[in-house]
């Protein structure tokens, strides 16, 4: 006699399978076999009466029901897990994976080192960090929560709070000042080549302000653009132009001499950092608990 269907497990499994994007990513996963994992989808799929995962020898993507069943069943389990942690939490340490996306650049500076206190102070928790500049859909990726920029909130399915506040400042290499010539005003920075950060919801709008002085600069267009702040840095250390970026980019680079601050007695317009989490993952102790330990550790940067 066949053994009846596991349907938590089967459920795990396919969800694992769509954010993992293979079988034997969610087998290592879940430490079981590929076989079993393969079983645990078929049943499901048979069960359902739908195709979930179209797979062929080479590779496999998520059918469209299956992307419509994976979006409801997460709800589901997340709510499960949440329940058993609840009931856990007075006697046990928290546990379970936790996937917290981060930006490439801050996140290695700043984030990453804050992530690793936060696991070495819960070792149960395991923890997968995601590293993109690019914005992603947590639902679609599987992400619980994620630190971004941004100026808040528009899908009604996340929640979202200021951890903290990221000052900017203008910046060049000696030698392009030298070339170009010195500022006296943000009006100035027309005549120069600034390089933008292309993520940015408005890279050619800078704004600016000194006491009771504001001032919306448009910029043409620039002749180096990049999606990582990194790689900006290192245009302006090259002598390709002026950059307004976040000042614990370029700190050390602004003490060696590497780069000078440009129009020092003007204020750039301050970035918000958010952390971000689909609205189901409010119960999720282990969300919880890192917010709360990000939003301790963080201070204006």
């Amino acid at each position: 006699m066949v053994p009846p269907m596991n349907k938590i497990t089967a459920l795990n499994a396919f969800r694992r399978v769509v954010e993992l994007g293979t079988f034997k990513g969610a087998a290592d996963d879940l430490h079981l076999s590929q076989a079993a994992v393969s079983k645990n989808i078929n049943e499901l799929e048979e069960f359902l009466g739908i195709a979930l995962i179209n797979r062929t020898t080479r590779r496999m993507s998520v059918t469209e029901s299956g992307i419509a069943y994976y979006r409801q069943i997460i709800h589901i389990l997340d709510k499960l897990e949440a329940a058993d942690q609840s009931i856990m939490s007075s006697s046990f340490a928290p546990k379970g994976r936790l996937r917290i996306g981060v930006p490439m650049s801050f996140g290695l500076m700043k984030i990453n080192p804050l992530i690793c206190d936060f696991g070495r102070s819960y070792p149960d928790i395991i923890i997968e960090v995601v590293l993109s500049d690019v914005y992603v859909d947590l639902i679609d990726s599987g992400i619980d929560v994620v630190i971004r920029g941004g100026n808040g909130l528009v899908d009604s399915t996340l929640r979202s709070g200021v951890i903290c506040e990221v000052k900017r400042v203008l910046c060049a290499s000696p030698e392009y000042l030298t070339a170009s010539g010195q500022l006296a005003h943000p009006e100035d920075l027309r005549l120069h080549n600034c390089l933008d950060y292309s993520l940015s919801s408005s890279p050619r709008k800078w704004y600016f302000t000194r006491d009771a002085e504001n001032v919306e600069i448009e910029l043409g267009s620039a002749s180096y653009s990049a999606n990582n702040g990194i790689a900006l840095k290192q245009a302006a250390i090259h002598g390709l132009g002026i950059i307004l970026i976040p000042k614990e980019y370029v700190a050390q680079d602004l003490a060696v001499g590497n780069l000078v601050e440009v129009l020092s007695d003007w204020k750039a317009e301050t970035h918000s950092l958010f952390v971000v989490y689909p609205y189901h993952k409010e119960l999720s102790q282990k969300v919880r608990l890192f917010i709360d330990f990000i939003k301790g550790s963080l201070s204006t940067v």
